[in-house]
């Protein structure tokens, strides 16, 4: 049975790129999750259903780190440019393009 998180059959790729192929489609459903638990609290104006989904939110950001986590410690070069962007002070584009070099010398 085919997945749509394949572009190539998935009886050809190996058992490691189906995992890492499954690790990054859930990152992309806690950053839905995420943003879905955003508008609601956005519209919301009851405090007790708030402080609710502020807390499965909150749930959602430990998931999404974790997945990238994964992610990251299986590509080295994913994870040098996360390094030279992410928790960076300044011009973010500016920090991008000097990780994308750090990351064509690793």
């Amino acid at each position: 049975m085919a997945f749509d998180q394949y572009h190539e059959p998935p009886d050809e790729l190996s058992a490691e790129t189906r995992t890492f192929a499954r690790m990054c489609l859930s990152l992309i459903e806690e950053a839905e999750a995420i943003d879905w638990y955003e508008q609601r609290l956005d519209v919301e104006k009851d405090a007790d259903a708030r402080a609710i989904m502020e807390n499965a939110q909150q749930e959602e950001f430990k998931h999404f780190a974790m997945d990238l986590e994964f992610l990251l410690r299986k590509k080295p070069k994913w994870r040098v440019a996360c390094k030279g962007v992410l928790f960076t002070k300044g011009d973010i584009v500016a920090a991008g393009e000097k990780a994308e070099k750090a990351e064509d010398d690793a």
